[in-house]
């Protein structure tokens, strides 16, 4: 059966769709020795599909894992400067797996890890509102003046951001003070762009959950396979898009598409 390019290699566990259009777009597919074009299509049982230079494998078992990313460490699997990386912790996983979407070398928290392209696209995709929480320290106290420019939308350099969910959390101290943060959005460093525009530059930031997926008490560079409840919880958002926080039903979203998922 033929399907667009993107979503063979997305569910042959190669990169998430966006990814694969990025590929494709570089050149790097060829099906039956000639370029792929987006929007093309192909059967994976009848056509002859090579990325980078290789063969498309056939679907592989499919993985999920949570993982709590320590800080100083790239959630990519390479890094041109030498610094430590997610693949550093994934030794013992067999398949070819890769992270949906990224922390910022300087975050740390809970960080998806899988070999399934269509399951990290349910978890970026924009259009799906999968709520990520945060733990932050921020220098200062919020006002309550601060919260609401939070709590409705605050105007980066690339739009404005959808309403997040904000309120204190932990002990306040004189010269700091702890939140819990939650987003919708994918946006690179979105979390600490939103709070240095309130005057609370971040201090430390840790993701605790992602919507029904919590880090829980797994150690910083500790592995576990997601349950059955969790991946049912991610795959039923797919199917219902959740209506963001903020926004009457009927009313459109006036902020630009989201670009690359990036990190906070």
């Amino acid at each position: 059966m033929e399907k667009r390019i993107q979503k063979i290699l997305a569910e042959a566990g190669i990169a998430s769709r966006r990814k694969a259009e990025e590929m494709i777009a570089e050149g790097r597919v060829l099906v039956n020795g000639k370029p792929a074009a987006l929007g093309m299509k192909a059967d994976p049982e009848e056509d002859f599909i090579k990325v980078n230079g290789k063969p498309l494998r056939g679907p592989e078992h499919k993985a999920y894992f949570a993982f709590n990313k320590p800080r100083g460490v790239v959630s990519t699997l390479e890094d041109p400067q030498g610094r430590p990386t997610v693949k550093d912790f994934l030794g013992r996983i067999r398949l070819r797996v890769y992270p949906v979407g990224r922390l910022d070398y300087d975050s740390e928290g809970l960080l998806l890890i899988t070999n399934d392209g269509e399951f990290a696209h349910m978890v970026l995709h924009p259009s799906k509102n999968i709520r990520k929480t945060y733990q932050v320290k921020v220098k200062g106290v919020l006002e309550e003046e601060s919260f609401g420019k939070l709590r409705r939308g605050i105007r980066l350099e690339d739009g404005m951001t959808q309403p997040a969910d904000v309120k204190p959390a932990g002990k306040t101290e004189a010269d700091n003070s702890w939140l819990e943060v939650t987003i919708r959005e994918g946006r690179k460093r979105q979390v600490r762009r939103m709070l240095e525009r309130v005057g609370h530059p971040v201090l430390k930031l840790k993701r605790t959950s992602i919507d029904g997926i919590r880090l829980g008490d797994l150690k910083p560079g500790g592995l576990r396979l997601l349950t059955a409840r969790e991946l049912d919880g991610i795959r039923s958002l797919s199917l219902h898009s959740r209506q963001p926080a903020g926004r009457p039903a009927g009313r459109p979203d006036a902020r630009p598409a989201a670009g690359k998922p990036g990190q906070r």
